[in-house]
């Protein structure tokens, strides 16, 4: 078994991964929110400690930007966690045991070509779309690192260069900025968006203190709520920009696409399809399919494991 962990700005994820790719079992937390440090390392161990005894090794992924392979983490949706040394406290932690730590989004990626949605693509771009925007590029059947471990992160392509939002890594108009949950959340709120509200056949009663998130929009856009309709759209757009330039850039054949707001179907994929058949003209890109990721909420453990269990495919380090 290895114990595979995923670290998110919303979530945190620990399960046992046998060599097949199938989770045995999980835990998850909240990642504790304007937390230092070590308030989110305890958090961490406390979810991961009870499921240690019997691994192999240690299979991380973990938002993004980071060192690597040093595993030296600065997530932008988790400030206190700046520079911090996670692989080497994790290293420390289980003794003997191999320690593999990557971008979150890049493990998302290895999943979904290693055991999911992927399997035969030999090039294909894995993204999620959650608290923030990620991807791992697979060409060639292996992934693709880059000089700092941090290729294929579609979330800071530049969709809106002319007055987009700020983004939190000090840019403008970034993917990111349009199309992660929290982003799109406040866009809707500002206009006019009420998560929830009631309408004739709903089966659950409304509730006033519905929780504002990525998945509660889509919910609502599903339901037809135009407001909701209107962020789906929104976000839809600047994914099919962004996934337009990335296919014309690495001659894609496939992308998928996981995260909470992949669950809202049709009001998301449809203005994505429509704004990527109207960017991506050359004709080998018109061969490009988008899907929804295919493994779910075990998706990051699953590609976390892959980092071991995949030979070289997904790990290629010699500073291993």
């Amino acid at each position: 078994m290895i114990l595979a962990i995923d670290v998110g700005g919303t979530k945190m994820a620990a399960g046992l991964v046998a060599h097949d790719g199938t989770v045995t079992t999980s835990r998850r937390a909240a990642t504790p929110q304007n937390a230092g440090a070590e308030t989110l390392w305890n958090t961490l161990t406390a979810l991961v400690d009870p499921l240690a005894a019997g691994a192999e090794g240690v299979g991380v992924g973990c938002g993004g930007p980071m060192t690597w392979p040093g595993g030296e983490v600065s997530p932008l949706n988790i400030p206190g966690w700046r520079g911090f040394p996670l692989r080497a406290r994790l290293a420390r932690r289980f003794p003997g045991l191999p320690v593999r730590l990557h971008n979150d989004a890049i493990c998302l990626a290895a999943a979904e070509h290693w055991r999911g949605a992927g399997q035969g693509s030999a090039d294909m771009l894995g993204m999620v779309v959650s608290t923030g925007v990620g991807g791992g590029l697979i060409l060639d059947g292996r992934l693709v690192n880059g000089g700092t471990g941090n290729a294929g992160h579609i979330g800071h392509v530049v969709v809106e260069p002319d007055g987009g939002p700020l983004c939190g890594c000090g840019g403008h108009g970034c993917l990111e900025a349009v199309a992660r949950g929290p982003a799109l959340t406040t866009w809707a709120l500002s206009q006019g968006w009420t998560p929830g509200t009631p309408r004739e056949g709903d089966e659950e009663p409304y509730r006033e203190d519905r929780v504002v998130t990525g998945r509660a929009l889509a919910a609502d856009a599903a339901a037809g709520d135009p407001v909701a309709l209107r962020a789906m759209r929104r976000a839809g757009r600047a994914l099919g920009i962004a996934i337009a330039s990335a296919t014309h850039l690495c001659d894609l054949d496939l992308v998928t696409i996981g995260g909470g707001l992949s669950q809202a179907g049709e009001p998301l994929f449809g203005p994505l399809e429509e704004s990527l058949r109207e960017h991506a003209r050359m004709g080998f890109a018109r061969r490009l399919k988008v899907m929804p990721a295919a493994l779910g909420q075990e998706a990051g453990l699953i590609g976390a494991a892959a980092l071991l269990l995949a030979g070289d495919a997904y790990w290629t380090s010699t500073r291993d």
